[in-house]
């Protein structure tokens, strides 16, 4: 479970690779037939890696989303149907290969989705051509066979155009309902409404008048809490009393405070806050008397509170867990600290993670995951203790030739210092290396150890890749948080990214001759700003879906951020305020393009709802009117990222040939197929007009 508010939204999700081609389902292996994991491998060689192909690690996967239902009698997974992600479905203990599709979505990969409380229905969510505004549909399990050719038509649960249905709470104790907010009525508020998933019945709960920008929901299905942000610019949570609202707790605009879920005594809620403290906790807060008791606080004093898992048939609270350069659990009962134990020693050292369980916790997946391995999934039985491997996520892929990633801090000129990581190809000669810079997206998220496509990719094709977890970035408490703080472009947030790669020329890691920055979203903003504020410091830079102008950024968001718009103007800037407006044209790398002398190569979704075309356009027809060099690639069927795996093999194969040029590292030919995709793909600048957001 992950907070409902953070005191700083994540309004610029960084992009995810999706990811595998088509392939015949394997059976379900036995328990060792797909190792050995990577702890049990043979040592790297000293020579490079051999080449991977770009589908290995971007097509979409055979298997991804693997989830129990409530009463333990499938699994439902995502998997290519005729080279669509759709939904499919096999009893527990059946191998893979009686596994039969339950959806037949065309065009749209299916990407999330969950499971009613009743074990009768599968919903999931779909939009159209990535906008965003998304539609719940309901697959009735009853109508479902094992005849591929009978597959049932899902039921749409809400059939509004221009809206964005939202999942609130799956309520065990409600099996029959959900409930979900649509902004239906105005599109700035989500109200809340009861969905009867069987028949789709909808039942008004409450009217958000109120700038209610998150819910919170007891184990019974009933709404308790909201929370809004308030005149003064505090975070305030309420209790919900019939129309009225009580104020119970509130938190600075630069502090953490939110619900995580309800104690099953209905009395108390964990809430996880940071008022008064640099670090998030975990407390419960009795919400008729405003009491606090501190639950859990990080043991080792350096990281926030990260999330929780509770028991599905008790309710309690089993394991908090923390972020610092790894991952970290504390187990609290005995029942699962038995279950972790079995779990971790069964597994080789990594990261693992409880993904989904069956209403009575008997049987539990958990999904595993290292620097070198992008996934493997386990079914763990609590009752004998057993611990089956279901499947690893890209077979195919060669985990001996996958690179090893090191946590590193350095310090920022100012003293501070920063987290990052470090990944180094495989056989690298001696000497400095050619370096892609990771900024991540967000910006108020961070990037974690562990497998990562573009990470490996990259490695693989011989380049040293940094990931810094600049100021601004989440789990490091509200201290570093707050440092970045109106820090783009010019500011701090971009000079750590600088801080840290001249770290790395100066340890001798990297050749300042050949480094390239490469970003999504907020990462896509590092992008233009390091080219246009850094100039001499790199020698390309590729931006995926970022913003260029942070004033038409902030102007152009979504009408359902209207809740959290004001957090966000206090954290970047606003432009309607004079003074704001001025630094943020100094910190926009738009108004700064005649500095560039990179080449550039730039990604945009046609339909992205966050960062508009518009901020593409603006930048790429700048650089033409100036006569410098840009590359420019839109699908038009695509929003904030990559979800169609054609545009994906794509742009990354796009990519792959652009560093090759012009950092000198390896590289594949591309299909042809594929070099059509590009094509298909590119636009010339010349064609590029200019038009309001």
């Amino acid at each position: 479970m992950s907070f409902l508010i953070r005191s700083a939204p994540l309004f610029l999700i960084a992009l995810a690779c999706a990811p595998a081609a088509q392939r015949p389902l394997p059976s379900q292996p036995a328990p060792d037939a797909l190792h050995p994991l990577p702890s049990e491998r043979e040592p790297a060689s000293s020579q490079p890696a051999p080449l991977i192909d770009v589908e290995v690690f971007f097509a979409d996967p055979e298997i991804a989303g693997l989830q129990i239902s409530p009463d333990a009698r499938y699994l439902s997974f995502r998997r290519p149907l005729k080279g669509v992600m759709n939904l499919w479905l096999v009893p527990r203990g059946a191998p893979f290969t009686e596994a039969r599709p339950v959806t037949n979505e065309h065009e749209r990969p299916i990407i999330w989705y969950f499971w009613s409380a009743d074990s009768q229905h599968l919903v999931y969510q779909q939009d159209k051509g990535g906008d965003e505004n998304y539609r719940l549909y309901a697959v009735d399990l009853e109508k479902w066979s094992s005849d591929v050719d009978s597959i049932p038509s899902p039921r749409d649960l809400t059939p509004f155009d221009g809206v964005r249905a939202i999942r609130i709470s799956v309520p065990d104790e409600d099996p029959e309902h959900v409930l979900i907010g649509l902004n239906h009525r105005d599109p700035r508020f989500h109200d809340v409404y009861r969905l009867h998933v069987g028949s789709g019945e909808l039942e008004l709960v409450y009217l958000n008048d109120k700038n209610i920008a998150a819910w919170s929901v007891d184990q019974k299905g009933n709404l308790r809490l909201g929370m809004r942000q308030a005149e003064d610019d505090s975070w305030k949570l309420f209790r919900i009393d019939d129309d009225d609202l009580s104020p119970i707790y509130s938190c600075d605009w630069q502090e953490d405070c939110g619900v995580i879920g309800f104690h099953p005594d209905g009395r108390r809620a964990y809430l996880g806050t940071n008022r008064e403290r640099n670090f998030v906790e975990l407390e419960l807060l009795d919400i008729d008397s405003g009491e606090l008791e501190l639950v859990h606080r990080d043991p080792e004093d350096e990281a926030d509170f990260a999330g929780a898992r509770f028991s599905r048939a008790t309710g309690e609270l089993v394991c908090p867990r923390y972020v610092g350069d790894r991952w970290r659990k504390y187990p609290l009962t005995d029942e699962f600290k038995r279950d972790y134990e079995r779990v971790r020693e069964a597994l080789p050292e990594g990261t693992i993670r409880f993904t989904s369980q069956s209403r009575d916790d008997n049987f539990q997946l958990v999904f595993y995951r290292s620097d070198v391995e992008p996934g493997a999934t386990y079914l763990y039985e609590r009752e004998s203790g057993r611990v089956e491997l279901l499947y690893r996520e890209r077979p195919d892929l060669p985990r001996e030739y996958l690179a090893r990633m090191e946590s590193l801090r350095y310090t920022a000129r100012d003293g501070v210092e920063i987290p990052a990581y470090l990944t180094l190809p495989i056989g690298a000669k001696p000497g400095p290396l050619p370096l892609v810079v990771l900024p991540h997206g967000g910006p108020w998220t961070r990037d974690f150890w562990g497998y990562n496509p573009w990470v490996q990719f990259l490695a693989n094709r011989g380049y040293a890749v940094f990931q810094p977890n600049f100021r601004g970035s989440l789990s490091f408490g509200k201290e570093f948080l707050n440092l970045g703080n109106k820090e783009w472009g010019t500011g701090h947030m971009q000079h750590d990214i600088t801080d840290g790669v001249h770290h790395l020329i100066e340890e001798g890691i990297v050749d300042a001759d050949r480094i390239a920055i490469k970003g999504g979203s907020y990462g896509g903003f590092a992008v233009l700003a390091g080219l246009a504020f850094t100039p001499k410091l790199y020698a390309a830079g590729i931006s995926v879906c970022g913003p260029s102008n942070i004033k038409t950024l902030l102007r152009s968001m979504p009408p359902y951020w209207a809740p959290i718009r004001r957090q966000i103007h206090l954290r970047v800037g606003d432009p309607d305020d004079p003074d704001d407006r001025e630094r943020l044209r100094s910190q926009s790398p738009l108004f700064f393009a005649d500095n560039i002398r990179a080449p550039l190569l730039v990604y945009q979704g046609a339909n992205d709802p966050r960062v508009l075309q518009h901020e593409s356009d603006q930048i790429v027809a700048t650089l033409r009117d100036l006569n410098l060099p840009v590359q420019y690639l839109v699908a038009p069927d695509e929003g904030h990222g990559m979800d169609i795996p054609e545009n994906r093999l794509a742009v990354m194969a796009a990519i792959e040939i652009f560093l090759a040029e012009h950092l000198g590292g390896r590289h594949i030919n591309v299909r042809e197929e594929i070099a059509e995709h590009i094509d298909s793909l590119t636009v010339d600048p010349k064609t590029v007009r200019i038009e309001a957001p």
